[in-house]
């Protein structure tokens, strides 16, 4: 019997909507969001899920 690598990889993803005075600023009140588990992602925000076979 072989061996074989399979990477199963889940994407998930949420629009967030946030007031600032710039891009950059938006950019970085969610991305401080996320860090702080202010923003956690979950079974309602999974988007796809791809099968990737990996060659040694």
């Amino acid at each position: 019997m072989n061996t074989f690598k399979i990477e199963v990889k889940e994407t998930l993803s949420r629009i967030i909507e946030i007031e600032a005075i710039s891009e950059d600023e938006a950019y970085f009140k969610v991305k401080e969001m996320y860090r702080n588990e202010e923003i956690v992602l979950d079974e309602n925000d999974f988007v796809e899920t791809d099968f990737i076979e990996i060659e040694d």
